[in-house]
């Protein structure tokens, strides 16, 4: 019966009632109804719970769950690992492609005084977060650490220092109201064709949304989205949880992907 099947798959993914009410668009109570039996679902509503519990269309239209997620968990168990199911994002890293979206950020935003180091990794982390919650897929695809003053890209220093020996850029030190600031300059344009026409367009759309906020500014913005929220300290942010943001970050159309 597809009302039990959805409680059990909410319950084996820990989530609250009140979470899924809110990602399908009903009250709790309705919500209710529906693993009570109660009420059927729409066909937009099925479609987001099945993209919410990570399984197909179809499998969920059957109350077949065949998801890698619970693969994982049986492969867990099988080896005496924790049982608590956890979604893992492995992040497939382009090095070089990181080098070139790093001088395409130095050539559209690198001259606003706001846009020092700090900006940077966290425009480097909207860029990778919002592109893999909108396309499913990896842009540059690398790993955030949570630290104190938000999502850190943990390459960034191994990739910049090979870019300052190999003259692509030159980093200097300035002050921003009188606070020390760290800047890039670009001494070579990026290598365009690394990247597709898409992935620019998305990076463009973080870009003038947000390359006018400062350093404290980004920080506090970064602190409310959902990645930095459940995210350990001094532990990687996972790419699977943007797809739990809230209205205030999500920037994925979910009614068109249905």
């Amino acid at each position: 019966m597809l009302s039990k099947f959805i409680q059990q798959l909410r319950k084996k993914n820990n989530l609250t009632q009140n979470f899924l009410a809110s990602k399908i668009g009903v009250s709790r109570p309705t919500y209710m109804q529906i693993e009570q039996g109660k009420r059927d679902l729409t066909i937009t509503e099925a479609e987001k719970l099945a993209f919410i519990f990570g399984i197909s269309f179809e499998d969920f239209r059957r109350a077949k769950d065949s998801s890698i997620t619970a693969e994982i968990k049986k492969e867990k168990m099988k080896s005496k690992a924790k049982k608590q199911e956890i979604r893992i994002s492995v992040p497939q890293k382009n090095l070089e492609k990181f080098k070139e979206v790093l001088l395409y950020i130095l050539s559209k935003v690198g001259g606003k005084s706001n846009v020092g180091e700090a900006v940077i990794y966290k425009l480097f982390y909207f860029i990778d977060f919002d592109f893999y919650e909108k396309f499913e897929e990896q842009l540059v695809g690398a790993t955030y650490i949570k630290n104190h003053y938000g999502p850190t890209p943990v390459e960034f220093k191994t990739v910049v220092d090979d870019m300052i020996q190999g003259g692509e850029v030159v980093k200097v030190k300035e002050k921003y109201f009188n606070y020390p600031q760290r800047r890039y300059l670009a001494v070579r344009r990026p290598n365009l064709d690394v990247l597709s026409g898409r992935e620019i367009e998305h990076i463009d759309d973080v870009l003038a949304r947000l390359s006018d906020k400062n350093a404290k500014e980004m920080e506090n913005y970064s602190h409310e989205d959902i990645p930095w929220k459940t995210a350990e300290d001094g532990k990687p942010l996972s790419y699977e949880s943007v797809f739990y943001r809230d209205e205030h970050y999500s920037v994925r159309n979910y009614e068109d992907r249905l």
